[in-house]
């Protein structure tokens, strides 16, 4: 079943049903597995807490603990799935759909055409030529070159967003007397960064089927998000050594 398909399936429920109904079909986590097993054979117990853990779907639970889904819960699940496996999206992406799903509107698949076919993973975000980059960030000529020369950016045709906000810091930064060359070991940082990062996913990544590469681009993220939280701390705590 297509994304688009598990989509229709699961718009369609009845909503006068709910999992407070008199003797719904409850389904042990097992038995989910083994539903969905055909159509997606790498699915696994792990996966599915995973997707609980990230507030995608929520079973009911017994009095001992046990999880428990409903049908609504199955299709749930088989409309994300689908959309990790033949569209490539990631769960945050996946997250708001439902939430539109969940606020009782009826939202296109993200990426699809008015036609109902899916145009691209993800929306592409805006591209900025030089001149652009320039106008959006307030930052000088010589401050790109600068930045291009410390590779805190990368020689490009065009520029994404990030670009423009890495420009936009390094012009505040400017102002108290931090400039791009003294940023020249950040990029070899992140390097190590991602290269610790690619060690952790290298179970996940040596799988080639689709959800194994959706589930490592999602975590890589997580992985990143949680750095920077480190990293944060870090600072915060040699700034508060500094000041004392």
């Amino acid at each position: 079943m297509t994304g688009q398909a598990a989509q229709q399936s699961y718009d369609q429920r009845d909503p006068g049903k709910s999992r407070t109904s008199p003797a719904p079909q409850l389904l042990s986590i097992g038995q989910v597995l083994a539903r969905l097993a055909k159509e997606f054979p790498e699915l696994s117990n792990s996966k599915l807490r995973f997707l609980e853990e990230q507030g995608l779907v929520s079973p009911s639970r017994t009095k001992s603990g046990y999880r428990k889904f409903s049908p609504q819960d199955v299709e749930r699940l088989r409309l994300i799935l689908s959309m990790q496996r033949d569209h490539y999206l990631p769960l945050k992406v996946i997250r708001g759909h439902l939430a539109e799903i969940d606020a009782g509107r009826a939202p296109a698949l993200p990426g699809a055409s008015a036609g109902g076919q899916i145009s691209s993973i993800i929306p592409a975000g805006r591209r900025y030529q030089r001149e652009d980059v320039l106008r959006e960030s307030g930052a000088s000529a010589t401050l790109f070159s600068e930045a291009i020369s410390a590779s805190i950016l990368t020689p490009a045709e065009t520029y994404g967003e990030d670009a423009v906000t890495v420009l936009r810091s390094l012009v505040a930064l400017k102002k108290c007397g931090i400039e791009p060359r003294h940023l020249r070991g950040y990029r070899a940082t992140a390097e190590r960064e991602v290269s610790m990062i690619e060690s952790a996913l290298l179970p996940i990544a040596r799988r080639k089927d689709a959800g194994s590469r959706a589930r490592a681009a999602e975590l890589s993220g997580e992985i990143a998000g949680q750095l920077d939280v480190i990293r944060a701390s870090l600072v915060r705590s040699a700034l508060g050594r500094l000041t004392s």
